[in-house]
C-alpha cells in the first residue's frame, strides 16, 4: 500500500527520501536509513521555524543547524540543495566523490549552511552547546530592551549514537546547569545500532536522563506526524528557561518492506531494486532518479524571500541600534568581524631576568589577563583546574544562568566537552575561545582538537603541568607521550615556551592565528627568564639560538624548561672543554617548519652534525632535528612519583648529565 504523498508537505518529505536514497545509491556508499527516518522532522524545522537566509548563510543572528549524527550527510545536503543555499543536484549526484562539495561527512568550509564539520558521534551536540553559549552571551553584552539583535536559536540533530559517547552527556549536563534555553535538540530514535537493536547495549530512560540533567523533554510517538513535530519544536521554543530534548520515535529507513528498521539500512545503499519498492511506497515514480517535482522547489525555495526578509528586518533593527547605541555597535562589528581590537596587546608584559624565575603557566595568566583588558571577545576557562592553569580573567565576572555577560566559563571536569565547546564558541562568532587543563588530560580533548584543526579554527588550549616535573602525582599525571601525540595533528601549533617572555610571544602568536589552533604547554615549576638582548632569531619562526655563538662545534637543542639546563651546560662546555655549544630553544617545530629555508639553516647549521635535543618528552620526532650523528635526552618510560627535582634529576634532566652526553658525540 502506497503512503500519501497528496499533500505538498507530504510529497517534499518524499523528495527529500528519495535524494537521499538515490545519492547514497550512485556513490555506492554512505547512510541512507537515518535520513529517510529524519525527513519529516528536519522539513519541518526548516520550512516552518529555521529562521536563515540560504542567500546569505552568514548573516550573524540566523538559527544554528548542526547534524551531529554526521554520517546521515546526504539529509543535510538534500535540505541544503531544496532550500536553496546554492548546491545544485549534480552536486548530491556527486555524493562522496574526490573533490565533491559533498562529502561523505559534512565538512565546514566545504558546503554553504553547513555550520561544523560533523561525524565523530556525540562532538556536534558540545559544538552546538558552544554556539548556544555563544548567543546567550552576546546577547547579554549587546541586547537592549527594546532592540534586540543576537536573538536566536540553535538546533542539533543526534541520534543513539551521539547519547552513548561521553562527550555528548558531557555537554548535555553543563547546557542544563547553563539554562541555555534557546538551544533545542532532536533526537531520532530509531532503536537502532550498526550492530542491531539499541537494547544490545543501550536500555536507559533517555527522558529521565535529560530531565534530571535540567532539560525540557517532549516526546512525539510518531516522527511522520509533522504536525506533531511542530507542535514539540514550538513547546521547545516556549520552553526558554532550559533547553528543550524532543524525543521523536522514528524508523530507519521508513518505507522500505525489507530494510525498515533493521540495522542493513544503516551503513550501506539499499539497492536498486530496493529503492523500487520504497518509491513505490511513496507514491512517487519509480524509475526517475533525482526526482525533484517543480512545486516541491517551488515550496522550499520560497525560504529565499523569507530569508532575505529575516535578514532585512534584522537589518533594520540593526541600522536604529547604530543610531541609539553608537559605542555598542562598533563593539558589536568588532566583535563579530573576527579581527583583533586596536591595542589588545598594549599591556602585554616583558619580563626582566632580574625579576627572577616564573612559572610559564604564571607568566601566562599575567600574559592573558593582560590582554584580555583590551580584548573583550577573549573569552573561555578550565576543565575544574582555573587555580592552576592560571586561565581566570579578573576583569570579568562568571558565566551562569542568567549572568550571561561574564567571560569566565566553568567547564566543569568535561575536558572533551570543553574542547568541543570551544569550536562551536568560534563557529558561533564574536567570541575568541582559549581552555585549559594539565597537559596529560589532553587525551580527553584529542577527538575535539583533531576536528578543530581539520576545521582550522584558531581555539587556543592552555596545558600546564607540562612533564615528568609535576612531581609528587606521579605518573598518572605526568605527560611524556603528549608533545608527541599533539605535534602528530597535522596542522596544529604545539609551543613550549621557555621561559615568561617566550610565553608572551606565544600567546602574540597565537592570538595574531587566523587559520590554525594552538597548543600551549606550561610549566608547574618556575623557570628563569632568559636574557632577550642576547637572542639571534625570531620567536615566531618556532626556533631561535639563545646566545649567539659564532662556527658553533655543536648544537644542544631544547623546549621548556630544558632550555636553561642547557644553558648551563654550554657555559660548562666551553669552560672546561672549549667546545662551543650554540644553545638553540625550539619552542615550536611547526612554526620552525614555516620558516624560511635560510632562517632555518643558521638557526640548524646543516655543517653541524653533533647535536643533542634535551626534551622532557619521548623522542618520537627529534631524529629529524638530531640527524644520524646526535642523540636524545628524552623519556621513553612513564613518570614516577617524587619531588619534581628529583624526578627530572633521576631522569637525567641536569647539566652534568646533558655535558656527558654532549662529550659523548665528540668521542
Amino acid at each position: 500500500m502506497a503512503e500519501a504523498t497528496n499533500t505538498l508537505d507530504q510529497l517534499t518529505v518524499a523528495t527529500i527520501r528519495t535524494l537521499c536514497m538515490d545519492a547514497v545509491q550512485k556513490a555506492n556508499s554512505g547512510h541512507p536509513g537515518a535520513p529517510m527516518g529524519l525527513a519529516p522532522a528536519t522539513y519541518v524545522l526548516f520550512k516552518r521555524f529555521l529562521k536563515h537566509n540560504p542567500k546569505n548563510p552568514a548573516w550573524i543572528d540566523r538559527d544554528r543547524f548542526v547534524l551531529s549524527g554526521g554520517h546521515a550527510s546526504s539529509l543535510l545536503y538534500s535540505l541544503l540543495y531544496l532550500f536553496g543555499y546554492g548546491l545544485e543536484l549534480d552536486d548530491l549526484k556527486n555524493f562522496r566523490q574526490w573533490g565533491s562539495r559533498t562529502p561523505g561527512h559534512p565538512e565546514y568550509g566545504d558546503t554553504p549552511g553547513v555550520e561544523t564539520t560533523t561525524g565523530p558521534l556525540g562532538q556536534g551536540i558540545a559544538n552546538a552547546v558552544g554556539m548556544a553559549v555563544a548567543e546567550r552571551h552576546l546577547a547579554a553584552r549587546f541586547n537592549m530592551e527594546e532592540k534586540r539583535i543576537i536573538d536566536h536559536f540553535t538546533y542539533v540533530v543526534c541520534g543513539d549514537g551521539d547519547l552513548m559517547e561521553g562527550v555528548g552527556l558531557e555537554a548535555i549536563s553543563l547546557a542544563g546547569h547553563l539554562g541555555l534555553g534557546k538551544m533545542i535538540l532532536l533526537y531520532d530514535d530509531n532503536s537502532i545500532t550498526i550492530e542491531g537493536g539499541t537494547e544490545i547495549a543501550f536500555t536507559e530512560d533517555v527522558k529521565a536522563k535529560f530531565e534530571s540533567q535540567n532539560w525540557h523533554v517532549v516526546t512525539v510517538e510518531d516522527g511522520n506526524d509533522l504536525e506533531a513535530i511542530q507542535k514539540a519544536i514550538q513547546a521547545g521554543k516556549d520552553a526558554v528557561s532550559r533547553p528543550t530534548m524532543i524525543q521523536i520515535k522514528t524508523h530507519i529507513a521508513y518505507g522500505s518492506p525489507n530494510k525498515q528498521d533493521s540495522s542493513d539500512a544503516h551503513g550501506s545503499p539499499l539497492g536498486a531494486d530496493e529503492i523500487k519498492l520504497v518509491k513505490k511506497f511513496y507514491g512517487v515514480p519509480v524509475d526517475k532518479e533525482f526526482y525533484v517535482p517543480d512545486q516541491v522547489l517551488k515550496n522550499c525555495r520560497k525560504a529565499l524571500n523569507f530569508g532575505e526578509g529575516f535578514e532585512q528586518t534584522w537589518q533594520d533593527t540593526f541600522d536604529a541600534y547604530k543610531d541609539q547605541y553608537k559605542e555598542h555597535a562598533a563593539k558589536f562589528a568588532d566583535a563579530i568581524s573576527g579581527f583583533l581590537t586596536d591595542g589588545w596587546d598594549a599591556k602585554v608584559p616583558v619580563f626582566k631576568v632580574e625579576d627572577g624565575a616564573v612559572a610559564t603557566r604564571a607568566a601566562s595568566g599575567q600574559v592573558l589577563n593582560a590582554i584580555a583588558d583590551n580584548l573583550p571577545v577573549l573569552m573561555g576557562g578550565s576543565a575544574d583546574l582555573a587555580p592552576s592553569n592560571k586561565t581566570f580573567l579578573t576583569c570579568s565576572t562568571v558565566f551562569q544562568k542568567d549572568a550571561w555577560e561574564g567571560r569566565n566559563i566553568r567547564f566543569g571536569v568535561r575536558e572533551h566537552a570543553m574542547a568541543s565547546i570551544m569550536s562551536g564558541m568560534y563557529l558561533h562568532s564574536g567570541i575568541r575561545p582559549y581552555g585549559g587543563t594539565f597537559l596529560v588530560f589532553a587525551d580527553y580533548m584529542r577527538p575535539a582538537i583533531r576536528v578543530a584543526t581539520l576545521m582550522k579554527l584558531p581555539l587556543i588550549y592552555v596545558f600546564t603541568h607540562d612533564s615528568v616535573a609535576v612531581g609528587e602525582d606521579g605518573p598518572t599525571h605526568q605527560p611524556v607521550e603528549h608533545l608527541a601525540s599533539l605535534r602528530a595533528i597535522p596542522g596544529l601549533n604545539v609551543v613550549r615556551p621557555a621561559d615568561a617572555n617566550e610565553t608572551a610571544y606565544a600567546w602574540k602568536q597565537a592570538l595574531t592565528t587566523v587559520d590554525s589552533p594552538t597548543a600551549l604547554i606550561l610549566s608547574r615549576q618556575k623557570l628563569p627568564t632568559l636574557d632577550v638582548t642576547s637572542r639571534d632569531g625570531e620567536f615566531n619562526y618556532g626556533a631561535y639560538t639563545v646566545e649567539n655563538v659564532t662556527d658553533p662545534d655543536m648544537l644542544l637543542i631544547a623546549t621548556g624548561s630544558e632550555v636553561h639546563i642547557c644553558v648551563d651546560a654550554a657555559k660548562v662546555l666551553k669552560k672546561n672543554h672549549n667546545i662551543k655549544a650554540a644553545v638553540v630553544s625550539m619552542p615550536s617545530w611547526e612554526w620552525f617548519e614555516k620558516a624560511p629555508a635560510p632562517y632555518r639553516e643558521r638557526i640548524l647549521p646543516s655543517d653541524v652534525k653533533k647535536r643533542l635535543a634535551v626534551e622532557a618528552g619521548i623522542s618520537m620526532g627529534w631524529a629529524k632535528y638530531t640527524g644520524d650523528a646526535g642523540k636524545t635526552i628524552t623519556i621513553d618510560k612513564f613518570g614516577a612519583s617524587a619531588p619534581g627535582g628529583t624526578v627530572l634529576k633521576e631522569y637525567g634532566f641536569s647539566c652534568e648529565n646533558v655535558v656527558n652526553k654532549a662529550l659523548e658525540l665528540f668521542k
